[in-house]
């Protein structure tokens, strides 16, 4: 291993280091009162989950978009279980809708109810950006979740998966495979190539395996659908001889992407996938398929979104933080799940 891709992996260890550590001063959460002046800064914190304890109660107004896939379905149980563990919580759950339109008369009921809080994963943060900044102005805190809006005023705080980071963990994890082989045929297919989550996981992929020599030799544009994972994937096969590994962004194409695969009767490969499905998780563990990894793009954000809004409603801090409040944008850490740590993450996976 070259010394440029050790001191990468230094790197990188670093930041999922710190970012792990702000993810658990995310999690662990405080509800007792500022310590008066002078009574003493060594004193003992307080339990961590007394955030947890009942306190106001706080209408909170959800909406996502339907559950097309298994991460979208996976986003919407985890905020409504989330919810459903504090007594002080009255969800009040949109109907999940890809209609633009539709999603934006949800906000506006729901500003004409004076919920405490909207926790809003947008299907188009641009289109759903007016109506948030109006909920905002209405005094309703609203927590964007997954897809910006396109103006800062429309949220009091946002949760987003690691796009970027997702591109740079399946990188370096490839890096670690074949660093020493400059020669490695590397593929990868995307998702909707027009979208700028999916050029971000790009952008990360790509950078990362340019720190240790290698290039995306051959990218293929998928859909997010199973069919289309399919079909990209065929394409991709018929055009590459000889592969050596491929990374696709998604689990629920992926379903697609391993069908083409066992067709195309290939496994000269690796492949690496991307968000965490259970099914994948379950391939891995199992030993027997090229996939060997897959990188977590959390299905956790709305529910995070949830703790976040009872957090604010009632004034509370988040009480491993030196900072006063509630962070104003929260990145979740995009981490690597192969043979070796499996087990850590199966409770978070999704069913494609």
């Amino acid at each position: 291993m070259s010394a440029r891709m050790t001191s990468r992996r230094r790197t990188l260890t670093a930041v999922a280091g710190a970012t792990a550590a702000l993810l658990l001063a995310a999690g662990c959460t405080s509800n007792e009162p500022p310590e008066e002046e002078g009574s003493g800064a060594t004193e003992a914190a307080a339990p961590v989950e007394a955030n947890d304890e009942p306190g106001e109660k706080v209408v909170i107004g959800f909406s996502a978009p339907a559950a097309d896939h298994g991460w979208m379905g996976a986003i919407t149980k985890a905020a409504v279980d989330t919810a459903g563990q504090y007594e002080d919580v009255e969800l009040r759950q949109a109907e999940a809708t890809n209609d633009v339109n539709m999603q934006i008369s949800h906000i506006e009921q729901f500003i004409n109810e004076g919920v405490d809080a909207i926790v809003l994963l947008p299907f188009d943060g641009a289109a759903l950006t007016d109506v948030a900044t109006q909920a905002m102005e209405a005094g309703i805190p609203v927590i964007n979740v997954d897809r910006e809006f396109s103006s800062p005023f429309a949220a009091r705080a946002t949760i987003l998966g690691d796009n970027y980071g997702m591109g740079v963990s399946a990188g370096t994890y490839i890096c670690e495979q074949l660093g020493d082989n400059p020669d490695a045929i590397v593929a990868e297919i995307q998702g909707i190539e027009s979208l700028p989550l999916t050029q971000d996981r790009s952008q990360g992929f790509e950078d990362a395996l340019s720190d240790c020599g290698l290039d995306v030799d051959r990218r293929v544009a998928a859909d997010f659908t199973i069919q289309g994972g399919e079909t990209a994937t065929s394409n991709l096969l018929q055009a590459e001889p000889k592969i050596d590994a491929i990374w696709n962004h998604d689990d629920d194409q992926g379903v697609g992407v391993m069908a083409a695969i066992e067709n195309a009767d290939r496994d000269e490969f690796f492949m690496v996938g991307g968000a965490g499905s259970l099914d994948v998780m379950e391939e891995i563990k199992a030993g027997d398929s090229v996939l060997k990894a897959t990188v977590v793009y959390p299905s956790t954000q709305a529910a995070d979104g949830i703790k976040l809004a009872r957090l604010i409603v009632q004034d509370k801090n988040m009480g491993d933080l030196v900072s006063p409040g509630v962070p104003r944008t929260t990145t979740l850490f995009a981490p690597v799940v192969t043979s070796e740590n499996v087990d850590q993450f199966m409770d978070m996976g999704f069913r494609s």
